[in-house]
């Protein structure tokens, strides 16, 4: 194996994942018991439950199926057993899921009562289950890769150190053809006249530009109190020296490198079809959520930059925290996958940091668990864009 490829999963549709994941997905809130249970009956498969299904409507219910749908959809997904309270809904998952010709099969609730629909449910999830631990790891080109970008609690470091860092990389892996995602609209605020510069045609500039006031205009001024204090910027934030969203903005576009172009903006959950580059996905700040989101988009590693220390992980995504901080690797390195606190003492260049991140990527996708995935870390957050019918 070269630095140029790695060891992947290759589903029905083409797309490589790096986790062999069998999944039980609640269509619903009322669901949750019943794949939780069938998880229990079934050792190796992952239950996701959530709290939103039901009464949504509108763009909120697309956004919901999107989320579901993509979750399942995911490369890191081997198969899918979906339960749902009732079939209607619960197929439009399945048929959704089924497009991308993985072994999937639904359940509904009503009319069979849990008991009943847990014992078929487990049947057909041990066979796939069996079936998924036969498939084996097969070389795959690096340009075969995607690969979301968030980052979490962040401080001085984190503009200076590991947000750079995750830049080096993305300019480094765009010309390898990897897939590089980014989003966290709000705390692009401040910074928004340069993300916009950073699209790779006009009309591209626009459409994030007009993303970005929709979200300041309909979600931000209509429903804050007064500002964003201890919201944008956190607590966290302030702590660690970023005292306006201005800094914090400055901060966070480090992550997409020095030279690289976003060639498309996607809504939440939205799979990119323009091929390799860069993408802009319109997400909350929130790490759950936009990790979440991005999951169901269909990228399958995450690389997460942190200052003041952010434990997210994610139960399809396996998410790389790295961090610039010495004191955050002090006290919270368990949680550090990748430590380049090296950079502010000048004992490591951008350069190197961006090839250390590059090693533990290509790592993960060979295998090697995360620091959240063997602390059991799954935060599965689904965004929800207003109130239910």
């Amino acid at each position: 194996m070269t630095n140029n490829t790695f060891w992947g999963y290759r589903r029905e549709n083409g797309r490589v994942g790096i986790r062999n994941h069998v999944v039980i997905l609640p269509l619903d809130d009322l669901s949750n018991s019943s794949c939780e249970a069938v998880a229990n009956n079934i050792k190796g498969t992952l239950a996701l439950p959530h709290h939103y299904g039901r009464l949504q409507f509108g763009e909120d219910l697309e956004l919901h199926f999107r989320t579901l749908i993509g979750t399942g959809a995911n490369p890191n997904v081997a198969a899918v057993v979906v339960i749902g309270i009732e079939p209607g809904w619960t197929q439009r998952v399945v048929d959704g899921i089924a497009k991308t010709g993985k072994p999937v099969q639904g359940f509904s609730i009503e009319g069979n009562g849990d008991i009943n629909t847990i014992a078929a449910a487990s049947r057909v999830a041990k066979d796939y289950l069996q079936q998924a631990s036969e498939l084996r790891r097969e070389e795959c080109s690096l340009g075969e890769l995607w690969v979301s970008h968030k980052c979490g609690e962040s401080d001085t470091t984190s503009g200076i150190g590991s947000n750079p860092t995750v830049g080096n990389f993305v300019d480094k892996t765009d010309a390898m053809g990897v897939t590089n995602c980014f989003g966290e609209t709000s705390e692009i605020t401040g910074a928004e006249h340069l993300c916009k510069e950073r699209a790779i045609s006009p009309e591209v500039g626009e459409k994030w530009y007009a993303t970005w006031k929709a979200y300041m205009d309909d979600v931000i001024e209509p429903n804050k109190t007064s500002d964003l204090s201890e919201s944008q910027p956190t607590k966290g934030n302030i702590a660690g020296g970023l005292t306006t969203i201005e800094e914090k903005a400055l901060g966070n576009l480090q992550k997409i490198g020095k030279t690289t172009k976003y060639i498309d903006v996607l809504t939440p959950a939205e799979e990119p079809v323009k091929g390799p580059g860069l993408y802009f996905m319109d997400t909350s700040s929130a790490a759950a959520e936009c990790v979440t989101l991005q999951a169901a988009a269909g990228f399958v590693v995450h690389t997460f930059p942190t200052g003041q220390g952010n434990i997210i992980g994610n139960p399809i995504e396996p998410v790389i925290k790295l961090t610039a901080n010495p004191k955050t690797v002090r006290t919270m390195g368990e949680h550090v996958d990748l430590d380049v606190s090296g950079i502010l003492r000048r004992e490591m260049n951008m350069d190197e940091a961006g090839d250390a991140l590059l090693d533990i990527v290509i790592r993960t996708c060979n295998g090697r668990l995360t620091a959240a995935e063997a602390l059991g870390h799954r935060e599965f957050v689904m965004t929800k864009l207003y109130r239910s019918a």
